[in-house]
C-alpha cells in the first residue's frame, strides 16, 4: 500500500468492490470478521463465507483493516482476528446490501452458503422452517426458547451448534458427567494451595454465552437437574461447593442440547425433554455428502444401511462423518482401502450384514480393513 494512502476508516472504507460501489467488499469483510470475533479466520475461510470472487480482493481488504487498527494480522500462515476498534467501525458502516442471486439455481446456492465453525472447518446450512437451520437457532436464542436436536452420532448436531453459535462453550455428557464438570472445581496450585475455577455453566450464565449439552442423555439425570433452575423462568443457580456463590444469568445465555437415540446408555427422561420446548431431528444429508464429494456408491450403500437401521435389522449404519472420512481415506489410500475401513467401522454384531451391503454396491472381495502378513 502507498505510505500515502491514508488507512481506511469506517466513514471512508476503500474501493474493493470490482465494478460494485465503493467499498463494497470491504463491508462484507468487516462484517463477517464483527460476526467471529472470538476466531482467528484465514483468507480462504473469509472469501468462502462471504462468496467472494477473488481471495486476492479479499486479502487485500482484510490488510487494509489491519493496516487502520482494524484486525490484527498473524502472517504464518496468513489469519485475521478483529480488534475492538474494527467491531465498532464495522457498527458503524451501513450494511452490504444482498447481491442477487445468479440466475440459475440461485436457491440452491443459497442453501448451501457454508458457515465457518471455530476449527476452521465450514458448515453447509439445511432448510428448516422455511429458513436455514442455523438462522432458525439464531432467531430461537434470541426468544430463550430452547433446543434438543436429536439423531444418529455423526449427523451433524454439534457442527451445526458450532456454526450458528461463536460464543459456544460445551460439556461432553458421558455417564461420568459429575455436577463440578457444569458448575467448576479446585484445582491444585504450583505453592500447594487450590484455586476455584468456574464450570462452562456458571461462565456462560454469567458472560450470556451459549452452552451445549453434547450427549445429554447419557449424563446421569441428578446431575442434569443442576441445569434446571438455569433454564427457567429464576434463571439463577448456586454453587454448593463454592460458598453457595449465587450466579445470575444475563442476556445471551442459553442452553441446547444434544441426544443419541438408540445409543446404549442413553435416556431421555420427561424432565429433560420437557425443559426444551423445540426438539429437532437431525438426518444425514446424502444431497450434502455428494456435494462435498462422497462417491455415489458409498452414499448408496449408507442409504441402504440406514433403512435397515431404522427397520431394526442393524444397531449401527454409516452417517456424514463416517462418509466424509470415506471421502478423506478414498483421496489418501485408494477406494478399496476406503471400502474396507468402512467395514471395519461397524460393530462385530453388525459387521457381515454391512459387509453384504457394502459387495452389492462395490464387489464380492470387500473385506474390513486388516493387516496382513509381513513381506
Amino acid at each position: 500500500m502507498d505510505p500515502a494512502t491514508p488507512p481506511a476508516t469506517a466513514d471512508t472504507p476503500p474501493d474493493l468492490g470490482h465494478g460494485r460501489r465503493p467499498g463494497y467488499l470491504y463491508r462484507q469483510v468487516a462484517a463477517y470478521l464483527a460476526s467471529q470475533p472470538d476466531q482467528w479466520l484465514k483468507v480462504g475461510q473469509v472469501t468462502t463465507a462471504i462468496a467472494a470472487r477473488s481471495s486476492g480482493a479479499v486479502f487485500e481488504a482484510l490488510k487494509k483493516m489491519a493496516a487502520a487498527g482494524y484486525a490484527t494480522h498473524y502472517p504464518g500462515p496468513h489469519r485475521f482476528h478483529i480488534t475492538q476498534a474494527g467491531i465498532d467501525a464495522a457498527g458503524a458502516m451501513p450494511p452490504p446490501a444482498p447481491r442477487a442471486p445468479a440466475s440459475g439455481g440461485g436457491g440452491r446456492s443459497a442453501r448451501r452458503q457454508p458457515v465457518a465453525r471455530p476449527n476452521g472447518d465450514l458448515y453447509f446450512p439445511r432448510k428448516l422452517a422455511g429458513a436455514t437451520d442455523v438462522d432458525v437457532l439464531r432467531r430461537l436464542r434470541d426468544k430463550r426458547i430452547p433446543v434438543l436436536l436429536y439423531g444418529p452420532p455423526g449427523t451433524g448436531k454439534t457442527a451445526l451448534v458450532e456454526a450458528a453459535f461463536a460464543d459456544l462453550l460445551t460439556v461432553a455428557g458421558t455417564g461420568d458427567t459429575v455436577v463440578e464438570d457444569f458448575l467448576g472445581n479446585f484445582i491444585p496450585l504450583p505453592d500447594g494451595g487450590f484455586e476455584f475455577v468456574y464450570g462452562p455453566l456458571v461462565v456462560a450464565m454469567r458472560e450470556g454465552r451459549a452452552l451445549l449439552v453434547d450427549d445429554a442423555t447419557l449424563i446421569p439425570p441428578k446431575v442434569l437437574a443442576v441445569l434446571y433452575p438455569a433454564m427457567d423462568g429464576r434463571r439463577v443457580i448456586t454453587i454448593p461447593g463454592y460458598r453457595n456463590e449465587r450466579v445470575e444469568a444475563v442476556d445471551g445465555f442459553y442452553v441446547i442440547a444434544g441426544h443419541n437415540p438408540g445409543v446404549h446408555g442413553a435416556i431421555l427422561t420427561e424432565a429433560l425433554a420437557s425443559r426444551f420446548d423445540v426438539h429437532i431431528e437431525v438426518t444425514t444429508d446424502w444431497d450434502l455428502a455428494r456435494h462435498l464429494g462422497v462417491p455415489s456408491p458409498a452414499i448408496r450403500a449408507a442409504i441402504a444401511l440406514n433403512a435397515d437401521l431404522a427397520a431394526g435389522r442393524v444397531s449401527w449404519a454409516p452417517q456424514l462423518r463416517e462418509l466424509l472420512g470415506f471421502a478423506r481415506v478414498r483421496k489418501t489410500l485408494g477406494l478399496p482401502a476406503a471400502v474396507a475401513n468402512l467395514a471395519g467401522r461397524a460393530p462385530e454384531d453388525d459387521r457381515e450384514h454391512v459387509l453384504a451391503v457394502l459387495r452389492q454396491h462395490f464387489g464380492a472381495d470387500t473385506s474390513a480393513l486388516t493387516l496382513g502378513k509381513q513381506r
